[in-house]
């Protein structure tokens, strides 16, 4: 007796599983005909995406299908001046894609007291530092949360460029690695103005002499002692005033502080960005000019370091002259630039 009653108790487990592998199977195989199951395969051959296991990769999976129809249904209702697309971040929340930026906008509490561009008066109608040899191509800090590091390098990168008419590209890997005694900490985040500070102190080599790894390290002595680049000092551009951060950007490319934690900025593609976001800084970027549309749509254009997949390869152009004086998204609040 004792025996039957194991056997049946086996076979209906056995019947229990077979039926619950058989409705999975069933499941999986009507996910694998979704397009957007489909998609997701895709964009994770694109981007080298990996998962840990399958419940991994079901978890981002849904969050990258709600991701796709809601940027479907913003681009379709058309409304906009800017549009949005599928990027590598498809697969993050907005929360998780927050917490990304690592701008330490809390440490910015002293400003340089001197604007050297106070006293101008006239600016050019529109700018583009790219096309006076100023501005290096797009990079991308990956998962390093150093966004402080790329636009400060890329606002010396220009200040140099245009001072010596040599285009050089510098390290983001060395302010990593060796600007960590005070307020910057590599991955977790700083601030330009702490950044500007130690190029001025120590200099800054080469991108090539002291490549970007995307992570912390050690601080290499023989390759941060060979100084490709000095800066005298830096300047604060007066705060909340998009007039005298116009005055700076038509002299050089700036760093700037910007709110870019909101959904739209996330995967903006192309179009001047007129979206809503805050006040609450969170990453660096560098404004390397500004325009406007036929339309007389005013715009900053903004290099980011996402990447040239992100964005108008790697760009974003941000209304300008808004009604906020801190500008969209902040980006008037926080800015300065070094000094040659």
């Amino acid at each position: 007796m004792g025996s039957f009653r194991t056997q049946h108790c086996i076979l209906v487990t056995l019947i229990f599983l077979l039926g619950a592998w058989a409705h999975h199977a069933a499941s999986r195989a009507l996910q694998q005909e979704d397009p957007l199951y489909q998609m997701h395969e895709q964009w994770m051959a694109r981007y080298g995406r990996v998962y840990k296991d399958m419940e991994e990769r079901q978890s981002r999976f849904e969050i990258f299908k709600a991701n796709v129809q809601r940027i479907e249904s913003f681009n379709q209702a058309g409304d906009k001046a800017y549009k949005l697309g599928i990027n590598r971040f498809a697969d993050l929340t907005s929360e998780e894609f927050k917490v990304r930026n690592r701008f330490k906008s809390h440490m910015c509490s002293t400003e340089a007291a001197s604007f050297k561009y106070g006293n101008v008066t006239a600016v050019p109608s529109s700018m583009d530092w790219r096309k006076k040899g100023a501005v290096t191509p797009i990079k991308n800090q990956g998962q390093c949360g150093c966004c402080w590091a790329f636009s400060a390098v890329a606002a010396v990168e220009g200040i140099h460029g245009i001072a010596t008419g040599k285009l050089i590209s510098l390290s983001e890997q060395e302010l990593v690695d060796c600007d960590v005694g005070g307020q910057d900490q590599g991955c977790e985040g700083g601030w330009m103005d702490s950044a500007f500070q130690f190029v001025e102190k120590h200099g800054l080599t080469t991108e090539t002499n002291y490549p970007y790894l995307g992570k912390d390290g050690k601080c290499n002595v023989k390759s941060e002692s060979n100084r490709a680049v000095i800066i005298k000092g830096y300047e604060d551009v007066p705060a909340n005033s998009e007039g005298a951060l116009l005055k700076a950007v038509a002299n050089q490319p700036v760093s700037v502080a910007i709110d870019a934690g909101g959904f739209q900025f996330q995967f903006y593609s192309s179009g001047v960005f007129t979206g809503t976001c805050g006040t609450e800084l969170d990453h660096g970027v560098t404004a390397v000019g500004y325009g406007a549309t036929d339309d007389g749509t005013k715009y900053w254009l903004v290099k980011n370091s996402w990447g040239e997949q992100w964005g108008e390869e790697g760009y974003i152009r941000m209304q300008r002259d808004v009604t906020a004086k801190e500008g969209l998204c902040g980006i008037a609040m926080k800015a300065s630039y070094p000094t040659a």
